[in-house]
C-alpha cells in the first residue's frame, strides 16, 4: 500500500494532461480543473483521509463529466429537432451554437409521396407514351408495349387519354348532327353569302353553345361512349377502333422503381440522415452556465469516487500492527454507481421540462388560465 501514490493536496494543470484534450485550450476549463481536483479530494475526506489518486485522475474525471453533460444535452436536442435536421446538408457546420428553426421539409417530402401516388405533383417523372391503335382491335398489352420501347423495369399507368373528339373540332361540319347543315343555317340567318370563317363574330354566343351541346348530345345518343378498362396494364378500349377513327392513344406512366426508391436523392450532397450524423461537437465549456457546471462537478465527483473504489479494491485489507484494516472499495463503487444514475435521471428530467412539446403545452395552459381569469373580471361600465 505504501507504493500507491497519494494525493499531495494541490495540482497544476497543463494542456495535454487530459486523455483526449477536448477542452485543454479553454481558459475557463484550465482554471476550473484544479478547482475540481481540490473539491473532489476534500469531498472524499482529504486531508483527514488519504486519497489514493493523482491529479491526472481528477483531470480525466472532469473531462468525462463535461463530455457526458454535452452528450446528454445534444442527444436531447437532436431528438427534439430531428425532423428539422433530416435532409439538410451536413456541411452546415457545428450546431452547438445554432438555434434550430422549424420547417416543413419532412411534411413536404411526405406530401410529395402522396402527390406522386395521386398524380397531382411529387418528385417522380411522368413519362409519356403513344400506342398506335389497330382497326378492330380492342385489347392491348401495355407491358408488351414497354418491352418494345426498351423500357427497363415495370411501369404503372397513371393517365389514359382516350376521349371522343371535342365538339369544337366538328363545329363547321355541315352534318355534325344538328339536322341542319352549316350553309343552310347561315342562309336561314340571311348570311349565306358570307364566309363560314366569320360566323363566330356574327352569331350570338348562345348559338355556339347550343350547337356544341347538340353535337355532344348526338354523340351520346348515337355512339358508344369513349372509355377504357385497365387491369394489370392490360388495356381494353371502347368503342372498338374503326378505320377512320382515332389512330393512336396517348397515356402517361411512371416507372415503378422510381416510385419505390427507398432513399431520397442526395444530388451529390452529404446530408443528415439520422441522429448519429447531426453535426454536434463537444460543448464549449466557457458557455456552460453555473447550473450546468454544478451538475458537472457532482458527476465528476461520482466518477472520482468510482476510480478510488477500483484503486482500493486492489488491496481489500491492509495489515497494521496487531490487526488488519478493511478498505471501503465496495461502498465507494456502489455509491458512485447510484449517484451517476441519479444525476443522469435528474438531468434528463430537467431537459424534459424544456422540450418544445412541454413548453407549448405550458403556454397553452397559461393562455387558458388567463382567459378564465379575465372572464371573471367585471366589464367596465361607460357612462355617457
Amino acid at each position: 500500500m505504501a507504493n500507491i501514490p497519494i494525493w499531495p493536496g494541490s495540482s497544476s494543470f497543463f494542456p495535454g494532461d487530459t486523455p483526449f484534450g477536448f477542452y485543454d485550450n479553454d481558459f475557463q476549463f484550465q482554471t476550473d480543473t484544479d478547482k475540481f481536483a481540490k473539491f473532489a479530494a476534500q469531498r472524499l475526506g482529504y486531508p483527514l483521509v488519504e486519497i489514493e489518486l493523482q491529479d491526472l485522475n481528477f483531470y480525466t474525471a472532469f473531462e468525462e463529466a463535461i463530455t457526458t453533460y454535452g452528450n446528454e444535452l445534444y442527444a436531447y436536442q437532436v431528438a427534439d429537432n430531428l425532423l428539422t435536421f433530416q435532409g439538410a446538408t451536413s456541411s452546415i457546420g457545428p450546431a452547438n451554437e445554432e438555434l434550430p428553426q422549424e420547417n416543413f421539409a419532412e411534411i413536404v417530402r411526405l406530401s410529395n409521396q402522396y402527390g406522386t401516388a395521386a398524380g397531382v405533383g411529387g418528385t417522380v417523372t411522368y413519362h409519356k407514351g403513344i400506342l398506335p391503335l389497330e382497326t378492330g382491335k380492342q385489347k392491348y398489352d401495355l407491358n408488351e408495349w414497354a418491352i418494345s420501347e426498351s423500357i427497363e423495369g415495370r411501369i404503372e399507368i397513371k393517365r389514359i387519354f382516350y376521349e371522343s373528339p371535342p365538339a369544337i373540332m366538328r363545329y363547321f361540319d355541315p352534318y355534325a348532327g344538328t339536322g341542319v347543315g352549316m350553309q343552310q343555317m347561315m342562309d336561314s340567318f340571311g348570311w349565306g353569302s358570307f364566309s363560314p370563317a366569320i360566323n363566330f363574330m356574327l352569331m350570338p354566343i348562345n348559338y355556339d353553345m347550343q350547337k356544341i351541346q347538340a353535337i355532344e348530345f348526338n354523340d351520346q345518343i348515337r355512339k358508344s361512349q369513349y372509355t377504357f378498362e385497365l387491369i394489370n396494364n392490360q388495356l381494353k378500349i371502347f368503342p372498338i377502333p374503326i378505320q377512320r377513327g382515332i389512330q393512336s392513344l396517348c397515356f402517361e406512366y411512371v416507372k415503378v422503381d422510381e416510385i419505390n426508391k427507398p432513399y431520397h436523392d442526395r444530388n451529390g450532397r452529404e446530408i443528415i440522415t439520422n441522429a448519429s450524423n447531426v453535426p454536434y461537437e463537444n460543448p464549449n465549456y466557457t458557455r456552460i452556465n453555473s447550473v450546468g457546471r454544478q451538475w458537472i462537478f457532482e458527476y465528476g465527483l461520482a466518477i472520482v469516487k468510482e476510480m478510488l473504489g477500483y484503486v482500493r479494491g486492489k488491496y481489500s485489507q491492509i495489515p497494521i500492527p496487531g490487526s488488519e484494516v478493511t478498505l471501503n472499495q465496495s461502498d465507494l463503487i456502489a455509491a458512485a454507481t447510484a449517484e451517476k444514475t441519479s444525476l443522469i435521471e435528474r438531468l434528463r428530467a430537467y431537459f424534459d421540462t424544456t422540450s418544445r412539446k412541454t413548453l407549448l403545452e405550458k403556454k397553452a395552459a397559461e393562455g387558458e388560465a388567463q382567459n378564465k381569469t379575465l372572464g371573471q373580471a367585471p366589464m367596465t361600465i361607460f357612462i355617457g
